[in-house]
Formats: structure tokens, sequence, C-alpha cells
């Protein structure tokens, strides 16, 4: 084995990609794009290491899948890979853009192979149509298409990318830098996802799974005297409402939990700390419109969702239709996948003694289908 780390650079905001979704999230089968990218180069067996660069409000998500390092990316390329070659301590080190998904694994070979010949080695397609420059033909054998991965000495990298210049690679900014550069011919299969119909191209991508996702949540809290009553975004008429960080809004924050709990993505505490003052008696509306933001960035659809709202007061019945349609606005699913149930304890419990309400809530999600768009 190589002493090669692998880079993977997965924190580019898909500006340009116009899905509904980070590029990054695409399903392929179960898996986010990201992590089938990395599970199918470290299948390889060539890299020491493999760290991946995400955005900043990614990273404790994606841990939850992958074991791989995983640090923080900055607003360019060029600042991502810096970050992440502070990690770096292996001779070499390969860096690929995850979106290059189908990356041949014999071009990874052959980029090993070639590791001693130059400072950088790097794949290159020839260009087989007419190229004109600033009005002007010029030979189209002096133009490259330049690709990734690119391997590369880390040392002559770190080096070469503490220029304040702008590279769009690392083999630029290595010859720049005074480095050499060894061409090794590309591959039709290494293209790049940048817009949609770039998905089109690429035979390794299987479709998302047609799985249903399902989630629980529950949330509770005790009354406070004095305080609007909120419950699925709707004011209740009531002398009191609920003691909580935000508004208090016990359904939605249940709600909240159940699709986080279908995506695998951990709880409302991870997204909204109780202890963070920007959340402090926030319109838990606001919150849902976050969480569902970050579902669809992350490839999922919602289905339906399920609420049971337990109280003995106040009474509800009159509440459950501007519910329904309150919710089913913001989720953008129709007003007949979302039911919306209320029930008592008997009075049974601190609940029937009307010290507070209960809500159980479920959801369920499906992956974006890119396959149809």
């Amino acid at each position: 084995m190589t002493d090669l780390t692998l880079i993977l650079l997965a924190a580019g905001d898909s500006n340009r990609f116009k899905l509904p979704l980070k590029k990054q999230w695409l399903r392929i089968n179960e898996d986010p794009l990201w992590l089938y990218v990395t599970n199918r180069l470290k299948k390889s067996g060539f890299f020491t290491n493999i760290i991946i660069t995400a955005h900043k409000q990614e990273i404790e998500f994606m841990k939850m899948l992958c074991d791989e390092k995983i640090v923080s990316g900055g607003s360019t390329r060029q600042e991502s890979l810096t970050n992440a070659l502070k990690e770096v301590t292996s001779k070499y080190v390969m860096v690929s853009d995850i979106a290059r998904a189908c990356v041949d694994i014999d071009l990874i070979k052959e980029l090993i192979e070639y590791k001693e010949s130059a400072d950088v080695i790097v794949p290159a397609l020839d260009v087989t149509d007419t190229v004109v420059y600033n009005n002007k033909t010029i030979d189209r054998e002096d133009v490259k298409l330049i690709q990734t991965p690119q391997l590369s000495n880390t040392l002559k990298l770190k080096n070469a990318l503490k220029s304040r210049e702008h590279f769009t690679d690392e083999s630029s900014a290595i010859v720049a830098s005074g480095g050499s550069r060894c061409l090794i011919k590309g591959r039709d299969g290494a293209h790049k996802i940048t817009y949609a119909h770039d998905l089109l191209a690429l035979s390794c991508l299987k479709p998302p799974s047609s799985v249903t996702l399902i989630g629980n949540g529950f949330d509770v809290h005790e009354f406070e005297d004095d305080k609007a009553m909120y419950l699925c975004g709707v004011e209740i008429d009531s002398k009191f409402g609920f003691k909580a960080h935000s508004d208090g809004d016990v359904a939605i924050h249940a709600l909240i939990d159940a699709l986080l709990g279908a995506a695998g993505l951990g709880d409302i505490g991870m997204l909204f700390p109780d202890d963070d003052e920007a959340y402090r008696g926030i319109d838990s509306k606001k919150l849902l419109h976050v969480s569902i933001k970050k579902l669809q960035d992350f490839g999922f659809k919602i289905s339906n969702v399920d609420i049971t709202i337990v109280a003995q007061t106040p009474r509800l019945s009159s509440y459950k239709e501007i519910m329904r349609q309150t919710l089913a606005d913001i989720i953008n699913i129709s007003k007949g996948r979302v039911n919306i149930k209320a029930t008592t304890t008997e009075k049974l419990g601190f609940i029937g003694r009307k010290e507070g309400v209960g809500v159980y809530a479920t959801a369920s999600l499906y992956y974006f289908d890119w396959t149809k768009q």
C-alpha cells in the first residue's frame, strides 16, 4: 500500500445543480452520493487514510453515516482543500471531487504508478473539437481538459497553496509555484456532475431506493400562565401557554423529531439546542421551515404525517382543520396527507391533572428520485 491519503471534496453549495437538493446528497440506492463515492474508492485498498470536506452545518450528520475523518470546508474549493491538508501526514495525497462519482479504479492505479514522475500526476482528455480563443482558432493539440483525481507530493502541494492566488485545481497551483506536472490519459467515465443533466452521462449511478422511511417523535411541555399557546402553528384560545425555550409548540417539536427520525438525522436538539439564545421565544413554525429545508437538501421528500395531541385541556376539536392546513402549507404536501388527532388521558396523570400536554407524531419519507427529473 502506498503512503497515500485520499481527500474527497464535498463542501460545495451546488448552486449550478438546479435540483431541489444538494448534489452530494443525491441518493444512490440508499447512500448519499458523498458516501457512495467514499465507499467505492475505499474498497480499492489504495489509501492509508481518507479525509472528507463538508459544509460545517453538515459535519455532525455525515459523522453519523461513516467513520472517516470529516473536516469543515471553506467558501471555495481551495479553502476546503487547505483545511483538509492540515490533517495529512502521508508523503502523497490524492484529491478528488465527490462530483467525479464514477472514477475508474484503473485510473487510480495508474496515477499511483506514475507518482514519482512529477510533483503532481494529472488525468487529462484531448480536445476533439475546433478551439477558438479570443476570436482566434488555436491548435487543439495544445489544449487539454484537466480532470480529477490528481495525485500530488503532499509537501509540494501544501507549499503551493500558501500563495494568495486562486487555483481551480492542484496541478495549476503546483506548476505556478515551480513544480512539475505529468499528464496521463484521462477517462470519459470521470465525467463531473455540475448540472442535473450530467447525471445521464454516469452509468455507475443507480436510482434511489423506493423504501419508505418511518420516524416517531414525542414531546411534552407543562403549562405556563399568561403566555400564548400554540399547537401545530395555530394560536389556541387559552389563558396559559407552554413553558419552553421557544414558543413551546409541543406538536411541531414532536413532528420535527419524527421527521428527523425518519431521515436518520438525530433529533431536534441537534438542529436547535435549547441553550442557544438565538432560539429563545422563536416561532416553532420557523424551526419547522428550517427542518423541512434540511430534509430537502439531504434528498428526502415527505409522504405524510400523523399527530396525536394528548390534552385534558384545552378542547381542540374546532382547531383540527386549520392545524392540518397550516402544517400542509409548511410541509408542502396536500392536506389529505396531514392527520391530526386529539385525545385525553381520562383525567389520569399530569396531563389529566391539567398540568401540561403531550404529543406523539409519526412521519414517513421517501428519497427524491433524481432519475425522473
